[in-house]
């Protein structure tokens, strides 16, 4: 990719943490970043749209893309492909825009090993509970599938400390301008080091057989 002074920011959360929603918020007002419309093998949402949301394609045609090295990052979430190709990527950055990429913990480390100069970002919730019932209001899932999600959130917020910031997604719009403080590099007191110190109660809740 071509050296520009453009930068690619890294979004990610347990599912029900109000990531989509937040980068949708971002980008709206925001004159200065986009996001990279990723490429997925899981079935279209009704209130979804191919080629706004995701590109929904089929499990051959996103191993075709993988298999001729077409994706910077790819995942695998609850039995669904996830990935963001070069060609989403590219023009951006080639073009100096600032790019906002909504992926998970997987996708933000291969991020980071192939474009160290990325800005990571993770999304907390303020409560377990207030995810359980984040997912619960989505009414998309059977009591069973949150369950697993429950767990899988767990699971991925173990990986917070791989991330340069923590937000907390408590109030939407304070989350939001958290987030855009940090794509001005205007948001210290939100980088890892001081939010491991500042937010411990709360991991230690989310987090608490994790070792802080």
């Amino acid at each position: 990719m071509a050296d520009t002074n453009a930068c690619l920011f890294v979004i990610a959360a347990p599912s029900g943490a109000g990531k989509t929603s937040l980068v949708k918020a971002l980008v709206e007002r925001s004159d200065d970043i986009e996001v990279a419309v990723s490429h997925t093998t899981r079935e279209k949402r009704p209130d979804e749209q191919d080629g706004v949301n995701y590109h929904f394609v089929t499990l051959p045609k996103f191993k075709e893309i993988e298999q001729r090295d077409g994706f910077i990052e790819y995942a695998q979430v609850f039995g669904n492909l996830y990935g963001t190709s070069l060609e989403a990527v590219t023009p951006f950055i080639e073009a100096g825009i600032n790019l906002v990429l909504e992926i998970d913990w997987q996708g933000a480390k291969q991020i980071r090993q192939r474009m160290p100069a990325s800005v990571s970002i993770f999304i907390l919730p303020p409560s377990l509970q207030s995810l359980r019932n984040r997912l619960l209001d989505r009414a998309q899932d059977d009591s069973e599938t949150i369950e697993k999600r429950m767990d899988q959130a767990i699971s991925e917020m173990s990986h917070f400390e791989e991330f340069d910031y923590l937000v907390v997604n408590d109030d939407f719009d304070r989350a939001c301008d958290q987030i855009r403080s940090i794509t001005r590099e205007e948001a210290p007191e939100l980088t890892l080091i001081r939010q491991k110190q500042n937010l411990a109660p709360l991991l230690a809740e989310l987090l608490p057989s994790k070792q802080l």
